[in-house]
């Protein structure tokens, strides 16, 4: 018997909306529990409660039954699921990290996506229980967080 593993995906200050459906759509394939977004990463609604279009196309649907919650700040939220016994788990490049691959997850994980260009700040990866990253082989030296958070998400999470 596989055993349960409780995994959120947190969301920080990602601008673009098409990522954040993509990334919708991935936590659904990958039994991600629920996705905080953070900072000014937009929601699946606005404050009214209409329908942000972009998100919608590229999420197909998920983004109505994946659950999901709006947080301000990132720290307070971390503080809290550290209290709750998860590992938090950074995706970001950083001369600390480890590979992605060596990831050892407990019951209960958080997955943190950072920003693209500016990336995660160091305040928030030095409360992390890990920093991971994905090894680049080609001249760029980074994948579209999307696209990173898909191979991140099924290689750990291991679905």
């Amino acid at each position: 018997m596989k055993k349960q593993i409780e995994a959120i995906l947190i969301l920080p200050n990602i601008r673009s909306a098409i990522n954040i459906g993509a990334m919708f759509r991935t936590a659904d394939a990958t039994g991600i529990s629920k996705i905080y977004l953070t900072g000014y990463t937009p929601r699946p609604t606005d404050k009214f409660g209409r329908i942000q279009k972009d998100i919608a196309k590229s999420a197909l649907g998920s983004e109505t039954w994946v659950p999901w919650e709006y947080k301000k700040t990132l720290t307070p939220l971390l503080k809290t699921l550290k209290k709750e016994g998860y590992t938090i788990v950074a995706i970001e490049q950083d001369e600390k990290a480890v590979d992605y691959r060596k990831i050892k997850i407990s019951n209960k994980i958080a997955i943190i996506m950072g920003p693209e260009v500016l990336g995660l700040d160091r305040k928030i990866l030095d409360k992390c229980d890990y920093i991971a990253q994905i090894p680049m082989h080609g001249k760029k030296e980074s994948l579209n967080v999307s696209v990173a958070c898909g191979v991140a998400l099924f290689r750990i999470l291991k679905p």
